[in-house]
């Protein structure tokens, strides 16, 4: 990691042999180990934890106190509020190590994950999905779906900006049109 573009706070470690891309932030006591690969023009904020396996897309947002651990791969745009929580392990027991069970997640591009939310291992958050603040997901989840409570269920559809859509699909704020795409949705093209 050699890019002056790159700054790393003097309270961080990045271990030898993780890739950091340019433009990237990473702030006090945050822990990048050996084999991670974090995208450029990334922020991890405060505390931050990532595995040697963990693959994060560019652009990305995390926030304060948020670890990723092998199996979790973030696509680009992915935001990540305070404290939100991704496990590896479906069933972990101390006395009975499961490394060799790790469970990937995948994390589509433009997703925003809110605060406290915990990420159950094994699931794929599909493009543009919105999880909800305190939002406990145990299942996969659609592109643009908003989902929330503890488990998580669907509450309708979001705009990649951000906005809840409401009927017909399109975002009265930015404008950007939407057709069902099985259970989720899919962005027209256009806008």
């Amino acid at each position: 990691m050699s890019d002056a573009s790159v700054f790393v706070h003097p309270a961080a470690e990045v271990e030898a042999g993780a890739v950091v891309g340019s433009g990237t932030k990473i702030w006090r006591h945050c822990h990048v180990m050996r084999g991670a690969e974090i995208g450029a023009d990334c922020v991890l904020g405060q505390g931050v934890f990532v595995a040697g396996s963990v693959r994060i897309g560019r652009g990305c947002r995390i926030q304060n106190n948020v670890s990723l651990y092998d199996g979790v791969l973030l696509g680009d745009d992915v935001f990540v509020g305070p404290s939100a929580v991704f496990t590896n392990v479906t069933r972990p027991r101390a006395a009975f190590p499961r490394r060799d069970r790790y469970e990937n997640t995948y994390v589509g591009s433009g997703v925003s994950i809110g605060a406290n939310a915990t990420i159950i291992c094994g699931v794929r958050l599909g493009e543009g999905a919105f999880i909800a603040a305190g939002a406990v997901v145990t299942h996969s989840v659609a592109p643009f779906v908003l989902v929330a409570g503890v488990p998580a269920r669907p509450l309708g559809f979001v705009c990649r900006c951000g906005e809840k859509l409401g009927p017909p699909l399109s975002c009265a704020s930015c404008g950007r049109e939407y057709s069902r795409d099985f259970d989720g949705l899919r962005q027209n093209a256009g806008v």
